[in-house]
Protein backbone atom coordinates (compact mmCIF):
# COMPACT_ATOMS: atom_id res chain seq x y z
CA UNK A 1 0.00 0.00 0.00
CA UNK A 2 1.41 3.37 -1.04
CA UNK A 3 0.25 6.14 1.31
CA UNK A 4 0.77 9.85 0.69
CA UNK A 5 -0.07 12.16 3.59
CA UNK A 6 -0.58 15.91 3.11
CA UNK A 7 -0.92 18.40 5.96
CA UNK A 8 -2.72 21.67 5.22
CA UNK A 9 -2.71 24.66 7.55
CA UNK A 10 -1.00 22.64 10.28
CA UNK A 11 2.44 21.42 11.27
CA UNK A 12 3.58 18.03 10.04
CA UNK A 13 3.02 15.42 12.74
CA UNK A 14 4.78 12.06 12.54
CA UNK A 15 2.52 10.69 15.28
CA UNK A 16 -0.62 11.63 13.33
CA UNK A 17 0.84 10.27 10.09
CA UNK A 18 1.73 6.91 11.66
CA UNK A 19 -1.70 6.78 13.36
CA UNK A 20 -3.45 7.20 9.99
CA UNK A 21 -1.18 4.60 8.33
CA UNK A 22 -1.82 2.12 11.15
CA UNK A 23 -5.59 2.59 10.85
CA UNK A 24 -5.43 2.27 7.04
CA UNK A 25 -3.93 -1.20 7.32
CA UNK A 26 -7.37 -2.60 8.21
CA UNK A 27 -8.83 -1.73 4.77
CA UNK A 28 -6.35 -3.98 2.94
CA UNK A 29 -8.54 -7.03 3.52
CA UNK A 30 -11.28 -5.53 1.32
CA UNK A 31 -9.33 -4.74 -1.86
CA UNK A 32 -6.61 -6.26 -4.02
CA UNK A 33 -3.18 -4.75 -4.47
CA UNK A 34 -1.90 -2.34 -5.71
CA UNK A 35 -3.48 0.27 -3.47
CA UNK A 36 -2.70 3.99 -3.60
CA UNK A 37 -3.98 6.11 -0.71
CA UNK A 38 -4.04 9.91 -0.51
CA UNK A 39 -4.63 11.28 3.01
CA UNK A 40 -5.23 15.03 3.40
CA UNK A 41 -5.40 16.43 6.94
CA UNK A 42 -6.59 20.05 7.19
CA UNK A 43 -7.15 22.45 10.06
CA UNK A 44 -9.48 25.42 9.49
CA UNK A 45 -9.86 27.50 12.65
CA UNK A 46 -11.42 24.93 15.02
CA UNK A 47 -12.47 22.40 12.36
CA UNK A 48 -10.26 19.36 11.79
CA UNK A 49 -10.92 17.73 8.41
CA UNK A 50 -9.62 14.33 7.29
CA UNK A 51 -10.04 13.34 3.62
CA UNK A 52 -9.02 9.96 2.23
CA UNK A 53 -8.97 8.82 -1.40
CA UNK A 54 -8.23 5.16 -2.10
CA UNK A 55 -7.42 4.01 -5.61
CA UNK A 56 -7.09 0.30 -6.18
CA UNK A 57 -7.49 -2.11 -9.06
CA UNK A 58 -10.71 -0.97 -10.72
CA UNK A 59 -12.14 1.24 -7.94
CA UNK A 60 -11.75 4.68 -6.44
CA UNK A 61 -13.27 5.55 -3.07
CA UNK A 62 -13.36 8.98 -1.45
CA UNK A 63 -14.57 10.12 1.95
CA UNK A 64 -14.08 13.04 4.29
CA UNK A 65 -15.04 13.75 7.87
CA UNK A 66 -14.90 16.85 10.03
CA UNK A 67 -14.69 17.05 13.84
CA UNK A 68 -12.97 19.17 16.48
CA UNK A 69 -10.17 16.59 17.00
CA UNK A 70 -7.91 15.30 14.20
CA UNK A 71 -7.61 11.77 15.63
CA UNK A 72 -11.41 11.52 15.86
CA UNK A 73 -11.69 12.80 12.26
CA UNK A 74 -9.26 10.10 11.06
CA UNK A 75 -11.22 7.41 12.93
CA UNK A 76 -14.56 8.64 11.53
CA UNK A 77 -13.36 8.87 7.92
CA UNK A 78 -11.82 5.39 8.12
CA UNK A 79 -15.10 3.99 9.46
CA UNK A 80 -16.85 5.59 6.49
CA UNK A 81 -14.30 4.16 4.02
CA UNK A 82 -14.55 0.72 5.61
CA UNK A 83 -18.37 0.76 5.29
CA UNK A 84 -18.09 1.71 1.60
CA UNK A 85 -15.54 -1.03 0.94
CA UNK A 86 -17.61 -3.63 2.78
CA UNK A 87 -20.69 -2.65 0.74
CA UNK A 88 -18.63 -2.76 -2.47
CA UNK A 89 -17.20 -6.21 -1.63
CA UNK A 90 -20.69 -7.60 -0.88
CA UNK A 91 -22.07 -6.28 -4.16
CA UNK A 92 -19.15 -7.72 -6.11
CA UNK A 93 -19.79 -11.15 -4.56
CA UNK A 94 -23.45 -10.92 -5.60
CA UNK A 95 -22.51 -10.38 -9.26
CA UNK A 96 -21.27 -13.25 -11.37
CA UNK A 97 -17.92 -12.52 -12.96
CA UNK A 98 -18.25 -11.97 -16.69
CA UNK A 99 -16.55 -14.30 -19.13
CA UNK A 100 -14.87 -11.40 -20.91
CA UNK A 101 -12.12 -9.62 -19.02
CA UNK A 102 -10.84 -7.43 -21.82
CA UNK A 103 -10.37 -3.80 -20.89
CA UNK A 104 -10.71 -1.02 -23.42
CA UNK A 105 -8.51 2.03 -23.60
CA UNK A 106 -10.22 5.38 -24.14
CA UNK A 107 -8.95 8.95 -24.34
CA UNK A 108 -10.43 12.10 -22.87
CA UNK A 109 -9.45 15.38 -24.51
CA UNK A 110 -10.04 18.94 -23.35
CA UNK A 111 -10.40 21.44 -26.20
CA UNK A 112 -9.67 25.17 -25.91
CA UNK A 113 -13.01 27.04 -26.15
CA UNK A 114 -11.73 29.83 -28.42
CA UNK A 115 -10.54 27.30 -31.02
CA UNK A 116 -13.95 25.66 -31.57
CA UNK A 117 -14.86 27.89 -34.55
CA UNK A 118 -11.55 27.18 -36.31
CA UNK A 119 -10.80 24.28 -38.65
CA UNK A 120 -8.45 22.60 -36.16
CA UNK A 121 -9.48 22.94 -32.46
CA UNK A 122 -6.58 23.24 -30.01
CA UNK A 123 -6.41 20.27 -27.62
CA UNK A 124 -5.32 21.47 -24.18
CA UNK A 125 -5.09 18.14 -22.37
CA UNK A 126 -5.51 14.44 -23.24
CA UNK A 127 -5.84 11.61 -20.74
CA UNK A 128 -5.96 7.89 -21.61
CA UNK A 129 -7.37 5.32 -19.21
CA UNK A 130 -8.78 1.78 -19.19
CA UNK A 131 -12.44 0.99 -18.79
CA UNK A 132 -13.23 -2.49 -17.55
CA UNK A 133 -16.34 -4.48 -18.43
CA UNK A 134 -19.02 -4.22 -15.75
CA UNK A 135 -22.76 -4.51 -15.30
CA UNK A 136 -25.00 -1.45 -15.06
CA UNK A 137 -25.39 -2.06 -11.30
CA UNK A 138 -21.61 -2.14 -10.87
CA UNK A 139 -21.27 1.06 -12.92
CA UNK A 140 -23.81 2.86 -10.69
CA UNK A 141 -22.00 1.64 -7.59
CA UNK A 142 -18.61 2.72 -8.98
CA UNK A 143 -20.00 6.15 -9.93
CA UNK A 144 -21.42 6.58 -6.40
CA UNK A 145 -18.16 5.50 -4.77
CA UNK A 146 -16.21 8.06 -6.84
CA UNK A 147 -18.83 10.80 -6.24
CA UNK A 148 -19.06 11.49 -10.00
CA UNK A 149 -22.04 12.61 -12.08
CA UNK A 150 -21.34 10.20 -14.96
CA UNK A 151 -19.25 7.14 -15.83
CA UNK A 152 -18.17 5.68 -19.17
CA UNK A 153 -17.90 1.88 -19.03
CA UNK A 154 -17.97 -1.27 -21.15
CA UNK A 155 -21.24 -3.15 -20.64
CA UNK A 156 -20.35 -6.74 -19.70
CA UNK A 157 -23.49 -8.07 -21.44
CA UNK A 158 -23.42 -6.20 -24.78
CA UNK A 159 -19.64 -5.49 -24.72
CA UNK A 160 -20.43 -2.00 -26.02
CA UNK A 161 -19.38 1.30 -24.49
CA UNK A 162 -22.14 2.85 -22.38
CA UNK A 163 -22.54 5.96 -20.24
CA UNK A 164 -24.41 6.06 -16.92
CA UNK A 165 -25.26 9.48 -15.50
CA UNK A 166 -27.03 11.00 -12.51
CA UNK A 167 -30.17 12.96 -13.39
CA UNK A 168 -31.19 16.16 -11.60
CA UNK A 169 -34.20 14.33 -10.10
CA UNK A 170 -31.86 11.84 -8.35
CA UNK A 171 -32.47 8.93 -10.73
CA UNK A 172 -29.96 7.49 -13.19
CA UNK A 173 -29.85 7.63 -16.97
CA UNK A 174 -28.15 5.15 -19.30
CA UNK A 175 -26.84 5.94 -22.78
CA UNK A 176 -26.27 2.88 -24.96
CA UNK A 177 -25.13 3.41 -28.55
CA UNK A 178 -26.77 1.13 -31.12
CA UNK A 179 -25.15 0.21 -34.40
CA UNK A 180 -27.16 -0.02 -37.59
Amino acid sequence: MQITTTFRHMDTSDALKSYAEEKLSRVQKYIDEPITVQVVLTVEKIRHIAEITITAKGITIKASEETNDMYAAVDAVLDKIERQLRRYKEKIKAHKPSGSTSERKISKSIVEAESLGQKEPVIVKTKTFSIKPMSVDEAVMQMDLMHKDFLVFTDSVTEGISVIYRRKDGNYGLIEPHTL
